[in-house]
């Protein structure tokens, strides 16, 4: 068995807290303290977090895609496998030292997809993306922390309390998706999500093909009236 070896440590803004890139072999790990937040072998809730958006918004001309979180780059090359040529993604990555690395070390992870023509990296919180935006999205996809019950940083509860998930419909377009991965399931949420206006789909999705950890993913659309 390969060792893991440490290749890069990043502070996260704000409220500090320290990632961890670890690579073993061609496999990679991005850590929290003691918690995985996420690993390059385990991509499949990620990549339904964008394909079960799309299939809400497929009829929706020139699509807006915000994606809240970089990561390991699922999400997003799942998405740009289903959008049109003419669609539009934002990637929100707070963490500076995340893009580093997907151009560096996991370059091969990543395979090229943010030089994409379709996609724009906007270094910052995806917070502040969503409040600027007024329907201004056709979709919003949210892998931010653990989820609703955040983990890495606490001003992230911010984009799932009742002022954050009115911001984010009030950014979406009509028929517009709000999707929110999470690690496990949270019945408040659903709840809150509810009570915001969204009608809500809650999906279980395996972290890998047909094994690993069940996730979650909400699916909110904004009525079209």
């Amino acid at each position: 068995m390969l060792p893991w070896i440490q290749l890069d440590s990043a502070t996260i803004p704000g409220e500090g807290g320290e990632l961890r890139l670890k690579q073993r072999g061609s496999e990679f790990s991005i850590m929290l303290g003691a918690n995985e937040l996420m690993n390059s072998r385990l991509s499949g809730s990620e990549e339904a977090l964008a394909t079960l958006s799309w299939e809400r918004i497929k009829t929706h001309p020139k699509p807006r895609m915000l994606i809240g979180g970089l990561g390991m780059g699922f999400t997003l090359r799942a998405a740009l496998a289903v959008l049109p040529d003419d669609a539009d993604v934002t990637v929100a990555e707070l963490v500076p030292a995340v893009v580093a690395w997907a151009r560096g070390p996991m370059a091969e992870v990543f395979k090229g997809c943010l030089d994409d023509p379709r996609v724009g990296i906007h270094q910052g919180d995806v917070g502040e993306e969503i409040r600027a935006g007024k329907s201004a999205y056709d979709a919003i996809l949210l892998d931010v922390d653990n989820g609703p019950d955040g983990l890495t940083r606490k001003s992230n509860d911010r984009l799932y309390d009742f002022a954050g998930l009115r911001a984010a419909r009030d950014a979406l377009r009509p028929g517009g998706v709000l999707a929110v991965w999470s690690s496990g399931p949270d019945p408040d949420f659903t709840r809150r999500l509810k009570d915001s206006g969204f009608a809500v789909d809650v999906v279980n999705s395996r972290a890998g093909r047909k094994r690993g950890a069940r996730h979650v993913i909400w699916l909110g659309v904004k009525s079209t009236r």
